[in-house]
């Protein structure tokens, strides 16, 4: 009889002894995201001092919370058991730590224990950027090397070290990437100029930029940057040939085509629109005896050429951009004037007298 006495009190110490562990939060259970179903949490029935067979027999159970738990009392062992997927991010979202308040029934007698639940985050989530392709329009040569266009950054649901994103650039001369630790929570992002762009050698540069976390095995994501080289007027007109040798009859007729100027310029838009104009003319009386159509580059007569008086002409020929400020190519049109039978024999005739 006594040793029956003294079983009955030392269960009933046992009990208040883990009663008084759970309300006072000593007793935990933690376990990891994404555990198979049917993984042991922790062995409920013996943390709150029951004998085996006992927790079948006193109708030990799991009180459904607001929020699905994701776990389950055995009734065989009385054990606590994941019975579903745990998602620490789908259940406490960046919060950290995620503990879980279970409330445990037992029946007979009718008792409440309260349990935590702490779910453990794995890297099972990769950084995310934004946008899969952001595109940058950086000027050529006025950018000077050093600037900084912000980025956004990556994002990672997970939390801690799998959480802790470094970024990794693809190789380039012209670029690289930087982070700047701020006072929030986040770093800041730069997309750094390290070398001048030039537009006509690289009109557009893709590079790929890369976020991976602290996470063992290390998780990354990636964005495409297309940095679009927008023009300056670095790139003066040029003639296809330098000087332009041509022969015209003296007795060519007025808007005859002298000759065809084409001048070419390796930017774009506006800074490669080209003017032409008769810079001068040799001998500078005869600059009202050419004409040249400023959008074509067409040279004509305005008049009429005369052997006999100027047989040799230099036309100084200009080709200007639209950009700003300007820039001007220059040529030389070389004009030979051919004899025609357009003058008589002249008779001198001379007396003598005896």
């Amino acid at each position: 009889m006594g040793e029956r006495c003294c079983a009955a009190v030392l269960r009933v110490l046992v009990l208040l002894q883990a009663a008084w562990a759970l309300a006072g939060g000593q007793v935990r259970y933690s376990v990891p995201e994404e555990a198979k179903a049917g993984t042991v949490v922790g062995r409920l029935a013996q943390d709150l001092g029951l004998e085996a067979g006992e927790a079948e027999a006193r109708r030990l159970r799991l009180v459904a919370q607001g929020r699905r738990a994701s776990v389950e009392v055995s009734g065989a062992s009385g054990a606590l058991l994941v019975s579903s997927r745990l998602d620490r991010e789908e259940l406490c979202g960046k919060s950290a730590p995620c503990a879980l308040r279970l409330e445990v029934l037992l029946e007979r007698p009718l008792r409440v224990f309260h349990v935590q639940l702490e779910v453990t985050d794995i890297n099972d989530n990769a950084p995310v950027f934004p946008a899969a392709r952001k595109n940058l329009s950086i000027a050529e040569f006025t950018t000077l090397p050093g600037s900084r266009f912000p980025l956004e950054g990556a994002s990672d649901a997970d939390i801690g070290a799998n959480a802790q994103l470094s970024y990794t650039l693809s190789p380039s001369e012209h670029f690289r990437i930087e982070e700047e630790n701020s006072n929030s929570r986040s770093k800041s992002l730069f997309l750094v100029l390290a070398k001048s762009l030039d537009r006509e050698a690289i009109p557009v540069h893709r590079l790929v930029l890369t976020a991976s976390d602290g996470g063992r095995p290390s998780l990354t994501g990636t964005m495409e940057l297309v940095i679009l080289v927008v023009d300056a007027n670095d790139n003066a007109p040029q003639f296809n040939q330098s000087v332009y040798n041509v022969h015209l009859s003296e007795d060519a007729i007025q808007g005859t085509l002298v000759a065809q100027m084409n001048a070419t310029d390796l930017d774009e838009g506006s800074n490669r629109d080209v003017k032409y104009e008769i810079d001068t003319v040799v001998p500078p009386s005869s600059s009202d005896l050419f004409s040249i159509d400023d959008n074509t580059g067409e040279i004509r007569l305005t008049g009429a050429l005369d052997f006999e008086v100027v047989n040799l002409y230099d036309l100084n020929v200009k080709a200007t951009d639209k950009g700003t400020p300007s820039l001007s190519g220059h040529c030389k049109v070389v004009l030979e004037v051919l004899d025609v039978n357009d003058n008589a024999p002249e008779v001198l005739a001379s007396y003598q007298t005896a």
